[in-house]
């Protein structure tokens, strides 16, 4: 770690990281993993590129039909009223017609099939009536090129289809599939530990004990962690045992890329989560100035990232779309700034907000009276009320500095489809 970062802010007792900062300084330590493979086309979703993949054809490889219709040389149809022209052939996608057509001639074609030699446009079906002995009449002009796709509109032989540092959603894989890539090279899955801590905490099936509750965090996180894609290690439940903590968060940073945590980054925590981390790496305690979840731990253990999550269910999920995923993202190998992506929406409802930290309030997205897309809030947004998130579809932020929002006024959502991706 740079030594900006292994001195974090003033412990717990600075003024706090502002969330842009905390950013840009966790991502200043991360670099793509040193590793690839070869993925068929099947499993490429999700995979982050690790090839400029340049189209060996054109795509469109012909010009062809945009529409069903009629196949027609343009000189052909007056420019004032209509024409009558002479149906020689019928042409459907997968086929072709070789011969060109002559003057006063048109053929029937399907979208998709390549245009007959001569013709220089495409006349909509709905456009054309049918008349007696094979003719049809049309009723206009039509301009050369109309309803024609270009043979490489879409992609041009040589060029590059999709660059390496790009995830592959749906639409890329379709890409690859166009270019006839049975397989595709991608950067290696990390690894990425997760656990909780804390005596409090039991899991889902066990009987609490006097003042326990069910661990949610581990299952969020861990949900999220497969839903990016990468190669998520269950650590459990730890409890505030110094020895058990340090054996844990060594052995996760012995074979993890990235070792996450929840719970003991606060202040007032136990002291054996903090003694156990100083014990295991090259850790910095953060006060991040963003609400819900202020507390953070980052830095190191042997040469996995850590990442320290705060123990309260909205603050960890707050810290872990902020912070921690444009981290996995670059980990991963894709490119860009990473920032999470935000629109400006007309806020519905009056929200409440104190000056001093960014907020990420839970909202609701929906259409205004005038069309617009407006905001409101979940209700209560505590930072352990866990069904906030549940109800939301989106992420209100508020700058630091704002007070509180009046109806009307603009605000910044992140829509959590995005984040959650």
């Amino acid at each position: 770690m740079t030594r900006q970062a292994t001195q974090g802010v003033a412990g717990h007792d600075g003024p706090g990281l502002a969330v842009a900062e905390a950013r840009r300084r966790i991502l200043d330590e991360v670099a793509p993993l040193i590793g690839q493979e070869r993925v068929a086309l099947a499993a490429a979703l999700g995979r982050v590129l690790a090839e400029n993949v340049h189209a060996p054809l054109d795509v469109p490889g012909a010009d062809n039909a945009a529409m069903d219709g009629y196949a027609v040389r343009s000189v052909d149809l007056p420019e004032n009223g209509p024409g009558t022209l002479r149906v020689v052939d019928r042409v459907l996608a997968g086929a072709a017609r070789r011969d060109p057509l002559a003057a006063g001639e048109c053929v029937r074609i399907m979208t998709g099939a390549p245009i007959p030699p001569g013709a220089d446009a495409v006349v909509m079906q709905e456009r054309v009536e049918d008349g007696d002995d094979g003719q049809v009449r049309i009723p206009g002009p039509v301009a050369a090129g109309e309803n024609i796709r270009r043979a490489g509109e879409d992609l041009a032989a040589g060029s590059v289809a999709l660059a390496a540092g790009r995830r592959l959603r749906p639409q890329e894989v379709g890409v690859l599939g166009s270019l006839g890539r049975p397989e595709v090279t991608v950067h290696r899955r990390p690894v990425v530990a997760f656990l909780s801590t804390g005596d409090e905490l039991c899991s889902p099936g066990q009987t609490p004990g006097p003042g326990q509750i069910y661990d949610s965090n581990r299952h969020l996180i861990g949900a999220a962690l497969r839903r990016l894609g990468v190669d998520a290690v269950d650590g459990g439940v730890i409890g505030d045992d110094l020895g058990a903590l340090k054996a844990a968060i060594s052995e996760a940073g012995s074979y993890a890329d990235a070792v996450i945590t929840t719970g003991g980054v606060s202040v007032g925590e136990a002291d054996t989560v903090k003694e156990a981390l100083a014990c295991a790496g090259d850790i910095a305690f953060w006060r991040v100035a963003m609400r819900p979840g202020r507390p953070l731990a980052f830095g190191r253990v042997g040469p996995a990232l850590f990442f320290g999550l705060p123990g309260n269910p909205v603050s960890a999920a707050a810290t872990f779309y902020q912070l921690v995923q444009p981290a996995l993202r670059r980990l991963m190998g894709e490119a860009g700034t990473l920032q999470p992506a935000q629109l400006p929406v007309i806020a519905a409802e009056r929200l409440r907000k104190r000056p001093g930290r960014m907020e990420f309030q839970r909202g609701i997205l929906e259409p205004g009276a005038d069309g617009t897309v407006q905001v409101r809030s979940t209700g209560a947004q505590g930072s352990g009320m866990l069904t906030s998130l549940v109800h939301a579809d989106c992420l209100i932020v508020l700058d630091a500095e704002r007070g509180d929002v009046a109806p009307g006024e603009t605000v910044q959502v992140q829509p959590l489809e995005g984040l959650q991706r």
